[in-house]
């Protein structure tokens, strides 16, 4: 009897003992648990940052698909016109007929190239001219003063500038500048439509400009002028050739937005389907001929797929002046750093 009773005793204690040993295993695994799983301080802002570099992401990528997605729209809609249409004669041909079906780009390309060749032309020296004062001479205050209204022309709506273009510059290019070299002129012309792209494009090239010059090293504006240079000297030897890159993207950047300038155009250059002989006669751009003939383009067949093409012809142009540009901001960045 005393040995059954000491071994039930026995097997009693291991079991106590076992079910104490369950007891902590399973205490420390929900500890475990609680310690891995649970969102302290430092997961949850690990969890934050996935949440937020995730959807940056994701907004990233719905953007780049959209550029993508009216590139494949454009061209969807442009393949009726490639198909009926080489693409040599649509963009050298210029007859321009939409009742015979007779689609030539070639002196829409010209009229866009003459406006905003116009425009380079007249801004490009007053803002190279505007930033090197403003950033070399001016006084703070003066800059302070100045680059606000400057920025300020950018914030005006295109239409103010056509109306403004249709009321001062078409007047002033008819009576007072125009008889001097040819014989008549309704001063509804390229040169009326380059001059107000002038004005829209000039906020644009001096902002880069004055970015560029800023972006030089003050040490070696002091080191030429050590060795005994004058400031102007120092300007042109030093500022200007460090800064010949930037000025180039300025360029390319500001012809991108010169090619997609719609409404001030339209007003002001006479939108005749011609090539232009001189700046005083009128041209079509591209980008008057889209908003135009928008309205009317479904009721001629190959109408639309013509004027899809015109907007992908665009579309293609500024894409390209937009990506060199950024490329050269790009490689003037990283050879400062």
């Amino acid at each position: 009897m005393p040995t059954s009773t000491n071994t039930i005793r026995l097997r009693s204690l291991n079991k106590k003992s076992t079910q104490k040993q369950l007891l902590k295993v399973m205490r420390s695994f929900q500890k475990f648990c609680r310690v891995a799983f649970s969102p302290t301080v430092k997961n949850k802002r690990l969890l934050k940052d996935r949440f937020v570099n995730k959807t940056f992401l994701a907004f990233t990528l719905l953007s780049i698909s959209m550029v993508v997605l009216i590139a494949i729209g454009l061209f969807y809609k442009s393949i009726p016109l490639l198909d009926s249409t080489s693409l040599s004669n649509l963009l050298l041909s210029s007859e321009w007929k939409p009742f015979k079906e007779a689609f030539g780009f070639y002196s829409f390309i010209v009229g866009t190239l003459w406006v905003t060749a116009i425009s380079i032309i007249i801004a490009l020296p007053l803002s190279l001219l505007t930033g090197i004062y403003l950033s070399e001479y001016a006084h703070v205050r003066v800059r302070k003063l100045v680059l606000p209204l400057i920025e300020l022309l950018s914030g005006i709506p295109p239409v103010l500038y056509g109306v403004w273009g249709v009321l001062v510059i078409v007047p002033l290019i008819q009576d007072r500048i125009a008889p001097h070299f040819v014989e008549f002129t309704t001063g509804y012309s390229v040169l009326a439509g380059g001059v107000v792209l002038a004005i829209m494009i000039f906020p644009l090239i001096i902002s880069i400009i004055i970015e560029v010059f800023d972006n030089i090293p003050q040490d070696l504006r002091n080191a030429s002028l050590s060795l005994g240079a004058t400031q102007w000297q120092t300007i042109k030897k030093v500022v200007l050739r460090k800064s010949f890159d930037g000025i180039i993207a300025a360029v390319v950047l500001a012809i991108s937005r010169a090619f997609g300038e719609t409404i001030a155009v339209l007003m002001v250059c006479g939108n005749l389907a011609q090539i232009p002989q001189t700046v005083f006669d009128s041209g079509y751009p591209l980008p008057a001929l889209i908003a135009n003939n928008y309205g009317e383009m479904m009721s001629i067949p190959m109408y639309d797929s013509a004027l899809m093409f015109a907007a992908l012809l665009l579309f293609v142009i500024i894409f390209l002046f937009n990506t060199i540009s950024r490329v050269i901001l790009y490689r003037i960045e990283k050879r400062n750093t």
